[in-house]
């Protein structure tokens, strides 16, 4: 009984760290054309966090699209294209968030596995090839939301031994119940996670697209606005 206890109460000290950590972190809001996803951005990633809260204030998502949609695997956006003009809300494409985005600025990876991976809902950093990119360093403006697949555990099993992956206990349920992309751990950098709106994911990766991966029916970022800094 006394064990009992103790195990009860080292989970709800657990749980309560957990929620404390949490409500530390700062948060954004993103409407878009498919609903709002509200996203967490986590502080071990400073650099991520800081320019991606640095975008939102400067307005640069606002009107843009999701220019990248694979179905079973994620949906990427935070490219400043031709299209983007035709965009809803065009108000907010003004020049001055043009100098925070000059092409060679890239960002320093911060990968952080195991502790934060692609699972279903993470928020990652899009970024060029190992060819170009040995460091793998991140765009300074795209991102991707990661939807991937579940796994049964012979899949799970095949995977890693396939890409050579050493999983953690945590990171193998979330995969088999949650869902991801695990061959992308530790080359591209997991910089938040989606607390609310995950069924506006589910819908844009199941969206028409071309040849290229564009959505056939543009998706937009209506506005992006930070709510908790």
């Amino acid at each position: 009984m006394v064990m009992r206890k103790t195990i009860l109460c080292l989970s709800l000290i657990l749980c309560h760290l957990s929620f404390c950590v949490a409500q530390d972190r700062a948060e954004v809001l993103m409407e878009t054309s498919e609903g709002n996803i509200r996203i967490q951005l986590y502080n071990e990633t400073p650099k991520h966090r800081d320019n991606f809260l640095q975008l939102v204030k400067a307005h640069y998502y606002d009107s843009l699209t999701f220019h990248r949609v694979i179905k079973d695997f994620m949906v990427q956006g935070g490219k400043r294209d031709a299209n983007s003009p035709n965009a809803p809300n065009t108000q907010h494409l003004t020049p001055s968030t043009q100098h925070l985005t000059p092409s060679t600025q890239t960002i320093e990876a911060e990968f952080r596995t195991p502790q934060l991976f692609h699972k279903r809902g993470a928020l990652a950093a899009a970024r060029e090839g190992d060819d170009v990119n040995p460091e793998r360093r991140s765009s300074p403006t795209q991102f991707y939301f990661v939807w991937g697949r579940k796994y049964s555990e012979r899949a799970m099993e095949f995977t890693e031994n396939r890409l050579n992956l050493q999983l953690t206990p945590e990171q193998r349920e979330a995969y088999m119940t949650i869902g991801g992309t695990p061959h992308l751990d530790g080359t591209y950098t997991v910089f938040g996670e989606i607390v609310e709106g995950l069924d506006v994911v589910e819908r844009m990766q199941a969206a028409a697209t071309d040849d290229a991966d564009r959505p056939l029916q543009p998706i937009y970022i209506l506005r992006a606005t930070v709510v908790r800094e």
